[in-house]
Formats: structure tokens, sequence, C-alpha cells
């Protein structure tokens, strides 16, 4: 099966990964620790080697007749022993032919000359190397060439089993695999714990967030650490608001309801008293309940995606399409529209709203302008930090101050004489209100009335 990651849990995962670089770890750390070792070890043995070196070097460097006598004295029996692995081999190399000395463990052999294999020395002046015995062992052998001047030139060599340095790195190795399989067994206990022990937080949301789906609680409760903290804070909004739209829909739907009661109930009293006006009634109750509907319907709908998240409109693209289509609606009678909105100047809400906003707006100064509509964007410090102010003004008879306020309710008109159902303000109103905003009405520059929506921005 190929390897999922998806299909892990979060504590599964952490646990794995640290498995894994712990095992990484330990293995790289047991192998620099043995070939560290193995270094070491050979050095301690070529320490031994050398004294021994030094020996046979100040028996040839002293007087024939103590030479004779103590040459190959190194006090250490293996030496004598046949094919013991302890050996030294002492070979002049000028004169007419080589004159050899042996350890008598060589019993007739004989080593070989390291000399003869071009190894350059060490810092020491000691060759090293390892070489097969006479036995066929492998050995571990150091060599020196030394100059006794008259008495001649020297190589002085020592062999040892290199079994020894085996043998020694081998229960290194069995004691390093012992400890480390104890600290990885410790690391994989004190990793669960660890993770466990951090887990423990997004568990508990967990639970908080099931008590929430089951109803046992309306919101997520109790103290998370800095990090886990603003997610419980930010699924706290979340149910807030999805309570919200949901209470706002029901809201509307009961607005709906009881807005269709009257309608239906003159229809059906004059359907009842055969009124010779059933027709017009029946048309004019259907006008009203048909924009009851349509209004309730924008409403809900506006409900719902207030709530949604990351909705940006530029306001410029929106205001240059709606400012044509009522320029063309009203050309018969000369009106001109335009605005100074700059681009990139962006509300915090969906587009559809803001054209709904903004259409109600420039349909009412439309109808009622005499030749101009302009539409402007307050300074930002009339507005407050993270919000916009738009200004649409209209050239037009304007309303009396007492009107100003009484014309943004529900379904009033100044005028009944003007097409228009008088929801059009009103559901800006609402719209607004929705988003943190709100409309208000005064005294154009211009003579007439001015609208002054203000709008959540980016």
């Amino acid at each position: 099966m190929p390897f999922s990651p998806h299909r892990y849990s979060l504590g599964a995962r952490l646990f794995l990964s640290a498995a894994i670089c712990c095992a990484l770890v330990l293995a790289l750390a047991g192998i620099g620790l043995t070939t560290f070792y193995r270094r070491s070890a050979e050095r301690g043995f070529d320490e031994r080697l050398s004294v021994y070196i030094k020996e046979l070097v100040a028996d040839l460097a002293a007087p024939p007749e103590t030479e004779r006598q103590s040459i190959g004295d190194l006090g250490e029996p293996r030496f004598d022993l046949p094919l013991s692995g302890w050996y030294w081999q002492i070979v002049r190399l000028d004169g007419d032919k080589p004159v050899m000395r042996t350890s008598r463990s060589l019993v007739g052999g004989q080593l070989p000359k390291l000399l003869d294999q071009q190894l350059v020395p060490n810092a020491r002046g000691l060759r090293e190397s390892y070489v097969s015995g006479p036995d066929d062992r492998e050995l571990r052998i150091l060599e020196r060439e030394i100059d006794v001047g008259e008495d001649g030139r020297f190589t002085v060599a020592v062999a040892a089993p290199a079994d020894e340095i085996d043998d020694d790195i081998r229960n290194f190795r069995l004691t390093l695999t012992m400890t480390f399989l104890a600290l990885g067994l410790a690391l994989v206990v004190s990793t669960i714990v660890q993770v466990r022990f951090g887990l423990r937080p997004l568990v508990r949301l967990r639970g908080a967030v099931g008590t929430v789906r089951t109803g046992e609680s309306t919101h997520i409760v109790g103290k998370y650490p800095p990090d886990l903290a603003p997610l419980a804070g930010e699924l706290n909004q979340l149910i807030d608001t999805n309570r919200e739209i949901l209470e706002r829909a029901r809201t509307q739907v009961g607005n709906l309801a009881h807005a269709l009661k009257t309608p239906l109930s003159v229809m059906l009293n004059e359907a009842e008293a055969e009124d010779t006006h059933l027709p017009q009634t029946v048309r004019t109750q259907a006008a009203v309940m048909r924009d009851q509907v349509q209004y309730y319907l924008d409403r809900a709908r506006a409900a719902a995606l207030s709530g949604a998240l990351g909705g940006v409109t530029e306001i410029a693209p929106s205001l240059d399409a709606l400012i044509r289509t009522f320029a063309k609606i009203s050309q018969g009678k000369g009106i001109t529209g335009s605005h100074d909105v700059p681009a990139g100047v962006k509300f915090r809400g969906e587009k559809q709203d803001l054209e709904e906003m903004l259409g109600n707006l420039l349909d009412n100064a439309f109808k009622w302008a005499d030749s101009t509509v302009e539409v402007s964007l307050a300074p930002a410090d009339e507005a407050g930090n993270d919000r916009l102010a738009l200004l649409i003004d209209d050239d037009g008879p304007g309303l009396p101050s007492e009107a100003l306020a009484d014309v943004l309710k529900r379904g009033r008109r100044l005028d009944e004489a003007t097409p228009g159902s008088g929801l059009g303000l009103s559901i800006v109103v609402d719209l607004a209100k929705l988003y943190g905003g709100e409309l208000s009405l005064e005294r154009a520059p211009l003579g007439g009335l001015r609208a002054r929506l203000v709008l959540p921005a980016v």
C-alpha cells in the first residue's frame, strides 16, 4: 500500500516523525562513536607496540656486549611462545647481506617489511599497517627505521594480533548497542508522553466542539494554550455567526408571513362579498404581496451573506455600470451622472449587496434630480477606522428636514404619484445595518438630497 500521510492522525505523524528522527540520530551517533573508538583503540594498541620498539631501539644503541646479552628481552612472555601472534623483527639494511633477528615466537618465519610497501611514516617516524602473519592471522604491525651510526641502519618492527583490537571494538559496539536500545526505548516512551500531553488541548477542544454540536453547550469553553486560543475564539465567532444567520432567517420568514396576512385577508373578504372590484383588488394586493416577498427574500439573502467570509468588492466598477444604466434610463430627462471614487477603494462585502444598495440610492437620485447626480467619497476622518462613506447627491427638490428620518421607514412614500413601492431606502437601511454600516439623509450642496452610506472598507 502506498504511503498516504492523510491516513494518519496528527499524533501518529508526530510519533512516527520523532521515532524516525531519533533512529537516524542514534544510528549516525553509533557509527560515529564506533569509528572514533576504533581509532582510539588503534592508537592505544599502537602505544603498547611503540614501547616495545623503543626498547628494541635502546638495545640496538647499547654497547655490543650489552646488546648480545639483552637484545629482545622485552619482559613479555608471548614473544617467546611459538606463533603466539606477538612478534618482533630487526633487519639490518646495510652491509654485504641483510642480517635479521626475530623473536622466538616467529619460529624461523619473518614479518613483511613496510619499508618495501612505500608506506609513509607518521609524525613519530613509525609506519603502521595490518598484515597477514605466519599462521595467516591478521596482525597490527609497527615499523621504525633507525640509523645507529657506525653500527648500521636497521628496521625495527613489532606485531601483535589484530584480534585484540577487534574484540575490544566488538565489546564496545555491543555495549553501545545495548545502551542505545535502552536510550531509544526511553525516547519512544518520552515521545509518547510528549505527544499525548501536547495534543491534550486539541482533544479537549474536540470534546468542546462535540458538546456544542450535541446541544450540551452553546459555546466552546475552557482555557487553551496561546496557539489554540485564537482557534477556539474563531470557532466561537463562527458559532455565533451561524446562530445569528439562523435567527435572522427565522425573523425574515416570520415577518414575511405577517406581511402576507393583510393582503390575503383583503382578497378573501372581497371574494366572500362578491364585490365587483375583486379583479382590481386582487391585482393591487398581489402587487403588494410580490413586493413584500421580494423585499423579505432580499433581506434573507443579505442576512445569510452578511456573515460570509472573504467578500471584497471594488466600488468604482460597480458605480460606472450603475451610472451608465440609470443615465440611459433617464436619457429623455437630460440628467447626467458622475462619480469621483478612485480605483482601489474596496467594500468588505458581497458585490450583489453593494449594487443593491447603490442601485436603490441612484434610482432615487435619478428619479428626483433636475439635471445632475454626483457620487463622491467622504474624507476618511468622517467615516471612521476601517469604514468608508459614499455620498450620493442630486439637484432635485430635496426633502424637508422633518421628513428625512420618516422616509427611511419601510413602505413610506412622500409622493404617491411617483411609481415605486417605498421599499428601496428601507432595503438599503437593512443591508447597511447587516454589514455594520448605516444610511442617513441630509441636504445636498447641489440643493437636493444627499444620501450618506457608511460601509466597512478593506
